[in-house]
């Protein structure tokens, strides 16, 4: 309640300040900005709806203190969550398949917004004591779509892990493959997947880390191939969308269907692991593999 009557008295406070500018009562616009409040001072809850302290969700790791949803994270926040050294690999590789109508402007604006090259970031790390190679996909580079760089960039880490005996974590969240890379796209459901199953003939073990969303095309190749499969809370995990197959199948599905508990109690998931315990999670596991 009291954030929302704060929210208010600020509305009411820019709408002043607009009338006054208006009037021309007062030339000196810059006295007004000294009162004026940021707009990102507060978030709301895209599930309860909740005002929220922007600062206060960053030190809660992007999840709602009021009820629980774990809010989208960006990549680098995630590696600054779960590691404590980070080396990264393959920062330059970018695409040069942009035949695409208006595909190359696209891709410019989503490196402008998020600085990144594409739509995941790859290298080693450290999870307290233990060296790993980390794959930590972002859903704010065009939906975490998976086109060549995301595939190469996962394959060359995996071979990385490979070559030099390392645990692979990868963390990801896509919309699945990408649209304007055509057949591109759909051949690195099969080129990641065939890198998992060399690293796994090797002795590698492979944690994969579901979180929301994680769908299409990178949902039905590396996503699928943990050795440990975790995913957070209420995370939206499956191929097709919900109305795809109930008009295929011809009947409706429960209200929880393709959510990380529906398929935790179905068998596809080890665990469900809220974010604030995710890193010490991780490290459980490696100790327990002997790394």
């Amino acid at each position: 309640m009291a954030q929302d009557s704060f929210i208010e008295k600020k509305n009411k406070l820019r709408a002043f300040k607009e009338e006054i500018i208006e009037r021309n009562l007062i030339t000196d616009k810059e006295y007004f900005n000294v009162v004026d409040i940021p707009d990102d001072i507060f978030y709301q809850c895209e599930e309860c709806g909740n005002s929220i302290l922007t600062e206060e969700l960053k030190s809660n790791l992007f999840v709602c203190p009021y009820c629980g949803h774990h809010h989208k994270l960006k990549a680098k926040n995630r590696i600054k969550q779960i590691c404590d050294s980070f080396y990264e690999l393959d920062s330059e590789m970018e695409t040069s398949n942009l035949s695409f109508e208006g595909y190359e402007e696209k891709l410019k604006s989503y490196q402008d917004k998020t600085h990144m090259k594409d739509a995941v970031i790859t290298g080693e790390c450290d999870i307290y004591d233990i060296r790993c190679a980390i794959g930590v996909m972002d859903s704010y580079f065009m939906m975490g779509s998976m086109g060549s760089v995301v595939g190469e960039k996962l394959t060359r880490l995996i071979e990385y892990a490979t070559k030099n005996l390392l645990p692979l974590i990868i963390f990801s969240t896509s919309g699945g493959a990408r649209m304007q890379e055509g057949i591109i796209s759909l051949m690195q459901m099969t080129k990641t997947s065939s890198a998992i199953a060399k690293y796994k003939e090797a002795g590698g073990l492979f944690i994969s880390v579901l979180t929301n969303p994680t769908t299409g095309g990178v949902s039905a190749s590396f996503a699928s191939l943990g050795d440990i499969t975790i995913a957070e809370p209420d995370a939206l995990i499956g191929f097709a969308g919900r109305r795809v197959i109930e008009n295929t199948i011809k009947e409706s599905l429960p209200p929880d269907f393709q959510k990380s508990e529906f398929l935790l109690n179905h068998g596809f998931l080890d665990m469900i692991v809220e974010r604030k315990s995710l890193k010490d999670t991780l490290y459980k596991i490696l100790k327990l593999h002997n790394f």
